[in-house]
């Protein structure tokens, strides 16, 4: 039997197939803008406002109190081009596709995969929620609590999705070993190895190989650094400054500010637990700004916190029962706790280009993929190129919450 000739359109789609299949953060999150990026005749550019949930404050008694619509909007930017290069015949065409996958493809798409996960995965940085007992094996309260978490924060309980390090992985499906479990989910977790989806109240269950390890700075924790102000912080800043103490702060470095308490999201009352920061830009040492999210809301309908912070309060490291202090430098494996509605991840149509040997473009999934191949006289070869341009934002952070173990 004469096997059919690959057209560029079904390598395309194969090659979309198998990148598909691996993203498992990716696929989990919030895709549907895809479709507002390079639409023929209405380009929005490579930039997007996406439009946060209003907030608003309740009035009491028959008096009429009018209040101002203030909308709150993340952009989500498609500038990110990755690709895979290279170099395949006409006869390649002529395989089938089974054996074109397995030989040509799947090599290709799963270190793009790997590439694409992975940077999207640096999105943990801005969630300031968390769940950490640094050195200690998770277990499945560690897990439940991470769903207290996301519920605390009015998280919506479909779509709730846990991504765990290999080794979380390894710690989990042990702690449930001694548990009743039905036959479908005993089959997971113990003929796969893994921990079985629609457990815990999470939707998706998933292990990566991919997921980043969190280094800290050097600040140890302490409280050595304080906020320098006077008592003038303005309502909405995310920046300190920052006097005493000489360690580092790093990009996604959880801290607390003492009595600086969170508040229920729509009550505004006083939860009685501190509220979580999360550094968003290296910080040096003292003397210094310190960035991070949230912004100080004490007041109004985007009130998160019960009072600024006051001079000189100490800037705390701490693990989430926050009487433990996070050492300096230290290395902290992750695990993620989230919302779909956390993240976005978006794709865009790349152009594609005439005078070349062939050139196709497919979506799936929202995932928009282009294959261009051209032939070298001078090597007498066709060389082939596989794009993707994507990009990612975190929309809303409160609906996620990071685990921090072993």
């Amino acid at each position: 039997m004469v096997n059919t000739l690959l057209t560029p359109t079904a390598v395309t789609r194969e090659g979309l197939r198998v990148l598909h299949q691996k993203l498992n953060f990716v696929g989990t999150i919030n895709r549907s803008y895809d479709d507002r990026f390079a639409k023929s005749g209405a380009k929005i550019g490579d930039s997007l406002s996406i439009r946060l949930p209003n907030q608003y404050t309740v009035r009491t008694g028959a008096a009429l109190s009018s209040q101002d619509v203030a909308e709150q909007s993340v952009t989500l930017q498609v500038a990110s081009q990755a690709g895979v290069d290279t170099t395949f015949t006409s006869d390649d065409l002529s395989l089938d596709i089974d054996d074109f996958s397995s030989r040509i493809l799947n090599p290709a798409m799963s270190v793009l995969a790997a590439h694409i996960e992975s940077d999207a995965l640096s999105m943990y940085k801005d969630v300031y929620n968390h769940v950490t007992d640094s050195g200690a094996t998770i277990t499945k309260s560690d897990v439940l609590q991470a769903g207290k978490v996301l519920t605390d924060n009015l998280t919506p309980y479909d779509q709730r999705n846990l991504l765990m390090n290999t080794k979380d992985n390894v710690d989990l499906v042990s702690d449930l070993s001694g548990l009743f479990n039905d036959q479908s989910k005993v089959a997971s977790n113990y003929r796969e190895g893994r921990v079985a989806s629609n457990t815990f109240g999470f939707q998706n269950i998933m292990e990566t190989s991919l997921a980043p390890s969190h280094l800290g700075g050097a600040d140890d924790g302490s409280g050595d650094h304080l906020v320098n102000d006077s008592g003038t912080i303005a309502e909405g800043v995310a920046q300190l400054t920052v006097d005493t103490g000489s360690a580092t702060l790093l990009k996604g470095d959880i801290f607390t500010l003492d009595a600086v308490n969170r508040v229920h999201p729509e009550t505004k009352a006083d939860t009685g637990e501190l509220q979580k920061f999360v550094v968003s830009a290296n910080m040096a040492g003292d003397g210094t700004v310190l960035t991070f999210q949230p912004p100080l809301r004490a007041a109004g309908a985007l009130k998160n916190i019960t009072a600024m912070p006051g001079n000189n309060a100490p800037i705390r490291k701490r693990e989430s029962d926050d009487s433990t202090a996070i050492a300096a430098s230290q290395t902290l494996t992750t695990s993620l706790a989230y919302h779909k509605d956390a993240f976005a991840f978006a794709t865009a149509d790349l152009v594609l280009p005439t005078g070349v040997d062939f050139a196709a473009r497919e979506v799936m999934d929202g995932i928009s993929m282009r294959i261009v191949r051209d032939y070298s006289i001078s090597a007498d070869t066709f060389i082939t190129r596989l794009d993707v341009i994507y990009g990612f934002t975190t929309i809303r952070p409160e609906l996620a919450c990071r685990i921090h173990m072993n």
